[in-house]
């Protein structure tokens, strides 16, 4: 016979992890560090990052960043900001980070999807163009001309 000691651990555990990855939805736009989401989380951040990338398939930076990079998205087919001020209203702190991020999920640049992201979505509801152009998790977007 098994015992099952670790099940109610196992299941506290993905609650605190639901908790961490609500906590980062709700606040992208503000300085979070994988430190300071374990610390409130009552776990280790070597812990918890292993346990969120188990639970989601990804690593809790990467997916804030995701977050970041969605509502960037979202801004910049609004067009009235510019790529750096989209950079810092969405928390990122240096726009290379911001640019790059940014290439490798969407595959293309900030300031080229700016220009193209209107075209594209013209005529369409905001949450069809949000479906739409939901940037690509867990692997990296295809760049064009690349396979």
């Amino acid at each position: 016979m098994t015992s099952r000691p670790a099940e109610p651990q196992y299941l506290r555990d993905l609650a605190r992890l639901r908790r961490v990855r609500d906590r980062i939805d709700r606040e992208y736009a503000q300085p979070l560090d994988v430190e300071a989401l374990a610390r409130d989380a009552h776990m280790s951040a070597g812990h918890l990052s292993r346990q969120f990338r188990l639970a989601y398939g990804e690593s809790p930076y990467a997916y804030l960043m995701t977050r970041r990079i969605e509502r960037a998205m979202a801004l910049l087919r609004r067009g009235d900001l510019s790529v750096t001020e989209v950079c810092f209203e969405v928390g990122c702190a240096s726009l290379g980070t911001f640019s790059t991020r940014f290439t490798e999920l969407v595959g293309v640049p900030p300031s080229t999807y700016r220009r193209d992201a209107a075209r594209a979505t013209a005529g369409m509801p905001s949450c069809v163009a949000k479906q739409v152009t939901r940037p690509i998790r867990n692997r990296e977007a295809q760049v064009a001309g690349r396979n």
